[in-house]
């Protein structure tokens, strides 16, 4: 008896016929091919010789082409979902890219020293110190990829939560006016796909805020939800809403507001190559507004998410603030936030604009 070792792979040019390795249809299959190949006998059918790549695997790719077509087909027919897909990307985009700043920012709004590594006797380094240094802190305890802590809460929350946000306005627009939007129809039109998408995410934007602050040693997404609920409640996971939205509502009307009508003012770029610079320009303009007028409401939010047990409501952190800080207290964490506010949305703007132009939404 001839024995064969097992082939690696099983070499179909052998003329040993008799040392036919064992090992089911798989064997029988290569047998086969190999007796094709010298004309012993007709090719099986069931296989094509081109790779030995058995025609059922051919079956499935072509079933799974069939169904990337289809679906293809969906998304090309369905200007709804072309607005939230193209949304969804945009904010991916800038949230990837400006993540730092809003680490940056909710650590300037944290008075915990523990935070940033200060000693527990002496005064907050938020209180005194700058944008650099808090950057410079996170860099050396927790390197340069620190910079992007809370990146899995935040694209948590913008990829759903910005392409619901687009693809209301898209709504809004194209069902409840004829034209362009007044200023009055923008800030509505904006405040209201602004709410609807802040009240579905809360969840994820509390999660996101004690991620990010540094006082919470959360392990991921899962562990922060589960903590949170069991410890807290739905209450908990809710905290923070009515600042929440108290920001982000204007904050969305006030841009879509600035960002329409500075748009008319470049007309002529929009039919041109620069329509996307223009568009960039106009939502740098729009951003840097909205920010200073909803910076207060931005940092009751912060401190609501952070400390629930600490305050009974919306007045309580308003007293708080007040007290600690004066009225510079409302304005903490400015600069980075409308940076990242400011540049997040003329991004995001950007890229859902030229991405609607070219899957044929404008």
């Amino acid at each position: 008896m001839c024995r064969s070792k097992a082939p690696e792979p099983y070499d179909v040019n052998s003329t040993d016929k008799k040392c036919v390795p064992s090992g089911g249809e798989d064997i029988a299959s290569v047998w086969k091919l190999w007796s094709a190949s010298r004309g012993d006998e007709e090719l099986d059918p069931q296989l094509s010789l081109e790779g030995l790549t058995p025609k059922k695997e051919l079956d499935t790719d072509q079933t799974s082409t069939e169904n990337r077509s289809a679906i293809m087909e969906i998304v090309s027919n369905n200007p709804i979902l072309k607005s939230f897909l193209a949304g969804s990307l945009s904010g991916t985009c800038s949230t990837v890219m400006f993540q730092p700043l809003d680490l940056v920012k909710t650590r300037l709004q944290n008075p915990s020293p523990v935070a940033i590594g200060t000693a527990a006797s002496g005064a907050s380094t938020y209180s005194t110190g700058s944008m650099i240094s808090i950057v410079g802190r996170i860099v050396q305890k927790e390197h340069i990829f620190g910079l992007w802590k809370g990146m899995t809460p935040s694209l948590t929350r913008c990829i759903p939560g910005v392409g619901l946000y687009f693809m209301s306005v898209d709504v809004m627009k194209s069902h409840l006016i004829s034209n362009e939007p007044s200023p009055l129809q923008a800030v509505a039109i904006g405040m209201s796909a602004r709410t609807l998408s802040g009240v579905c995410l809360i969840p994820v934007t509390v999660i996101k805020t004690r991620y990010e602050s540094g006082v919470y040693n959360y392990t991921g997404v899962i562990n922060a939800f589960r903590i949170i609920y069991r410890t807290e409640g739905l209450r908990g996971l809710s905290c923070g809403l009515l600042p929440t939205l108290v920001r982000d509502a204007p904050f969305s009307g006030l841009y879509l507001m600035f960002y329409t009508q500075t748009k008319k003012l470049t007309t002529d770029w929009q039919k041109s190559s620069l329509s996307a610079p223009a568009n960039f320009c106009c939502g740098i303009v729009a951003g840097i507004m909205a920010s200073i007028v909803t910076q207060p409401a931005d940092v009751l939010k912060t401190k609501m998410q952070l400390f629930p047990q600490k305050f009974d409501g919306m007045h309580s952190v308003v007293l708080y603030v007040y007290q600690k800080y004066g009225i510079k207290g409302y304005f903490k964490g400015l600069v980075p936030r409308m940076l990242r506010r400011t540049l997040m949305a003329a991004m995001a703007w950007t890229v859902y604009e030229q991405l609607t132009r070219s899957i044929g939404l404008k």
